[in-house]
């Protein structure tokens, strides 16, 4: 009798531990369940599955359980914002490299270097990181020269032909001349970047030069005579 008892207090325990254990999980299930939040046409909306036309949309992620705001998801980027943020990417990693060649060839530090070799290897990456974004420049204009060229013939040959001309045609061209002009100005300062590292490490060897005793100590005529104003970037147009 008493091992009946026994058993039958353990299957209630048991029992009792199951369905606090499923009760538990069902409660981390609902807390975990969310809305998404996003603004259309004016409109705040709010739903637990998300449709099609709102995945690029800014949203914000709400508890279900809670109504609480528990994420935050930003809009997608337009092509001329990826484009631009590539761009920042770049001078970003320019600006560092350009800090830590200043960094190593500070005063303290000049010295340490035993030929002009070991001393222009500082600047490898920095010329490295300058000379792919104007090649990729230069490429990009050149690519979107053609084909906006193209473009305006195709429009051209429909005009000629007494075609109408489609507004997404306009349209279309519009926007490549105005992606034209933004690479060409982006072009042209990477030119610029590029003349001034030459006058940096040039200026950078003549202190290296003067400190290890190869040249006498540079007047201000001299020195002007020796580093004339960099010449400006011309354009490949």
């Amino acid at each position: 009798m008493m091992r009946n008892t026994t058993l039958c207090l353990a299957a209630t325990l048991l029992a009792l531990l199951s369905s606090a254990a499923t009760a538990q999980s069902g409660g981390k299930a609902e807390a975990a369940k969310k809305l998404d939040c996003w603004n259309q046409n004016g409109q705040r909306i709010c739903s637990d599955a998300l449709p099609a036309e709102a995945v690029n949309a800014a949203r914000e992620e709400i508890s279900a359980q809670s109504g609480l705001k528990v994420g935050e998801v930003q809009r997608a980027l337009t092509e001329d914002e990826r484009a631009q943020a590539a761009v920042e990417a770049a001078q970003r990693q320019l600006d560092l490299a350009a800090e830590e060649t200043r960094r190593r060839t500070d005063e303290a530090m000049l010295l340490s270097y035993r030929t002009e070799d070991e001393l222009r290897r500082v600047f490898g990456e920095r010329t490295a990181i300058v000379d792919n974004n104007v090649r990729t420049a230069r490429f990009n204009v050149a690519s979107l020269r053609d084909g906006l060229v193209s473009l305006l013939q195709t429009t051209g040959d429909r005009e000629m032909a007494g075609k109408p001309i489609p507004p997404e045609m306009t349209s279309t061209i519009r926007q490549r001349h105005a992606a034209l002009l933004r690479q060409h100005r982006l072009q042209l300062n990477f030119e610029r970047q590029r003349v001034e590292l030459d006058a940096e490490i040039a200026e950078i060897l003549q202190r290296y030069r003067v400190k290890k005793g190869l040249l006498p100590a540079a007047t201000p005529e001299s020195s002007t005579a020796a580093n004339p104003p960099a010449a400006k970037p011309t354009s490949t147009q």
